[in-house]
């Protein structure tokens, strides 16, 4: 764990075993901390904060060094991909991709922090005054990313952290924890200060219960499952935190008969099987017009069959395994929870019998179908390689089924109809909507969700501003007295 400036172990000595869940090899012993180890990295940052510079040094100069971090994760960036790969079990091509976009992060936050955090003059409606508005950091910021994209996740709330000159401790996924200690390392020979980050390692029942409700923290931005984001969300009513909660999605891809037909079914392969579904805005849920619902799903079923399960150093590999035997289990369980409410397997819904998967944690793309939205299946965040279909057979039947759900955090649509398209954007209660498209997001556009996908917003500008507090100051420039109480 990194504290204060300092390369340190828990209070209590223990460890953790880091596994790969290809075939469940152990590849690290991190040091596995507690509450106290929170308390004392939540004091750190709170010292670093108070008694510091790095929050009253100019916005540039801490953009300078938010730089400075890109191009450290670019010079290191096969390292990195690499140990992304052996500890989410994710191939190596995607774990390439994602250190791309994690670089590209740091760098649209440094580079907005050269004019976005300037102060703001506006018009004071009364004489003889002025008026303006300016944004300073929030604090201490406590921070807790999920396990499926362990340093894509994290670069959203470090980057913007820093620039806005916040103090942080953050809290990775205690079995996926690699990446973001190798980038701690990066930001130490970057030159951040001591106690500005620190990093603290342990399960979420005692390191991030302690960073939700200690009084010392002034902002809680945590990226992971719903029942987890309600506990936090109490537990930061303590001293009344900011909040930032991204709490995953169930997200449909409706597609209407006029789409470009082999385009539809890539992009609902892309959506869902993608790191073996194990992203919060998989398209889990498709939702096909009635005319093409029967030549599509053949289309599936047979492209699904010839996914290449594997390792995820192979170059073969198209699909690697699940993170844990618990997610697994979690997976089977839904499917076959399922299977009790009325679906029909159209192909998958078991574990592969190659000799050669064994060890992992696999789990066959599985497609099912006579599915509605009663189900447990269909509502639920699976969070694994399994897609339901539905179908309908007016407009206003897609968007009923697509809003049926209490998250909202995104949704695709796939028309040729552009004017459909735009009418159907705009009545789907998402926070991000891809037209004849799935899965995109770039640093430029805000990310997160309505309803109970969370509170809040990440990337873009929105994203900065989740990291900032706002003032207005007013000056009487002729000061008299009243004589009010004359």
């Amino acid at each position: 764990m990194f504290i204060n400036g300092k390369w340190v172990g828990s209070k209590f000595g223990k460890f953790r075993e880091i596994i790969n869940p290809y075939n469940q090899e152990i590849i690290a012993m991190v040091s596995e901390g507690d509450e106290n180890d929170s308390k004392a990295a939540i004091t750190a940052a709170r010292k670093a904060y108070n008694q510091g510079d790095w929050s009253t040094m100019p916005a540039i100069e801490r953009g300078k060094i938010v730089h400075k971090i890109a191009d450290l994760i670019e010079r290191d960036r096969e390292e990195l991909a690499n140990l992304e790969s052996l500890d989410t079990g994710k191939t190596v091509e995607e774990s390439l991709g994602d250190m791309d976009d994690i670089t590209a992060v740091f760098r649209y936050y440094a580079e907005m922090a050269e004019t976005e955090i300037d102060s703001e003059i506006i018009n004071s409606p009364i004489q003889n005054s002025t008026s303006k508005i300016v944004r300073e950091p929030v604090g201490v910021c406590a921070q807790i990313t999920p396990w499926n994209y362990p340093l894509l996740q994290a670069s959203w709330k470090l980057a913007p952290a820093l620039v806005a000159g916040n103090t942080l401790v953050m809290k990775p996924s205690e079995v996926t924890p690699l990446t973001t200690i190798k980038v701690f390392e990066l930001m130490e020979e970057a030159g951040v200060k001591d106690g500005v980050v620190n990093l603290i390692l342990g399960p979420g029942n005692s390191v991030g219960a302690e960073l939700a409700s200690n009084d010392d923290v002034d902002l809680i931005s945590f990226t992971g499952g719903l029942e987890t984001g309600k506990k936090i969300m109490r537990a930061a009513s303590s001293n009344v935190k900011n909040l930032a909660l991204e709490l995953g999605g169930k997200n449909p891809n409706v597609v209407f008969a006029d789409a470009d037909f082999e385009t539809a079914v890539d992009q609902a392969m892309n959506a869902v099987f993608f790191h073996a579904g194990q992203v919060c805005s998989a398209g889990t849920r498709l939702i096909l017009e009635e005319s093409i619902h029967d030549e599509f799903v053949d289309a599936l079923v047979d492209r699904a069959k010839s996914i290449r399960l594997g390792n995820g150093f192979d170059k073969s590999t198209q699909m690697g395994p699940l993170i844990s035997e618990g997610h697994l289990n979690k997976v089977i369980n839904y499917v076959k929870k399922g299977k009790q409410e009325g679906v029909t397997v159209a192909v998958g819904g078991e574990l592969p019998d190659n000799p050669e998967l064994q060890n992992g944690f696999f789990y066959l793309p599985t497609v099912l179908t006579d599915c509605t939205t009663d189900m447990s299946v269909v509502q639920d965040e699976v969070f694994g390689p399994v897609i339901t279909v539905e179908k309908f057979i007016t407009e206003e039947q897609a968007v009923r089924l697509a809003n049926d759900s209490i998250y909202g955090l995104s949704g695709g649509v796939f028309t040729n109809d552009i004017a459909k398209a735009e009418r159907f954007a705009a009545k789907m209660r998402m926070g991000t909507v891809w037209i004849n498209d799935v899965n995109l997001y770039f640093p430029q556009a805000p990310w997160g969700g309505y309803k109970q996908s969370g509170i809040g917003r990440e990337l873009g500008k929105t994203g900065l501003e989740e990291y900032q507090e706002t003032k207005h100051i007013y000056r009487n420039l002729k000061p008299k007295p009243l004589n009010w109480f004359k």
